[in-house]
């Protein structure tokens, strides 16, 4: 136990607002200053909670993923099948377009293009949360070949790879402001070549 005064605010609602932050800014360009502002709390009071900014960053991005695979595993589950799911997820995000979530992208892609091979702490969170997305498009796919939408002998692997490109690539057309029509028929040609 450390000594020195309780924290008296909530860690939780000043994670969540440092996500905020990283996600608009991203790892480098989040400053220190910035972060305090956005949390409302003070420097002394970050290093008590979080460590240092590296910490924290860690912190948003393990929220970010596990409240994103969570919620599509959840809605994995409640489809009528895994196909259905897969579709639904490519048109609503390519629906997106030219909206301020669709502006901002994803907080994990967003972090895995930043710091791509950096070595360091982020850019290792940032590859293992690519690959939790990957898992749960895998997840898809195995449920896809079982139901029959995609065929046995396909590389679920691949595929599951394949569909990690198809969303990065689309979250980042929605960023540069790809408009609907665009961002639909990209959506359309990558959901067809699941069937083939």
């Amino acid at each position: 136990m450390t000594r020195g005064r309780p924290i008296a605010f909530s860690p939780d609602e000043a994670a969540s607002a440092a996500m905020q932050v990283f996600w608009a800014r991203g790892y480098d360009a989040a400053s220190t200053r910035d972060l305090l502002e956005a949390m409302h709390i003070s420097r002394s009071s970050l290093y008590q909670a979080f460590g240092n900014k590296e910490q924290l960053f860690l912190e948003a991005l393990r929220r970010y993923r596990e409240a994103l695979i969570g919620r599509l595993g959840r809605r994995l589950a409640a489809a009528p099948s895994a196909m259905d799911f897969l579709e639904a997820l490519f048109r609503e995000t390519a629906d997106e377009a030219g909206s301020e979530h669709a502006a901002l992208g994803c907080l994990i892609f967003n972090s895995a293009t930043e710091l791509g091979q950096r070595g360091d702490l982020p850019s290792h969170h940032a590859r293992q949360s690519l690959a939790a997305i990957t898992g749960l498009f895998h997840r898809a796919v195995v449920q896809a070949q079982r139901e029959g939408d995609i065929a046995p002998e396909r590389d679920a692997e691949a595929l599951a790879t394949y569909l990690t490109l198809g969303m990065a690539g689309l979250r980042t057309l929605l960023k540069s402001g790809a408009d609907p029509d665009q961002a639909r028929q990209a959506v359309a040609l990558l959901l067809e070549a699941l069937r083939r």
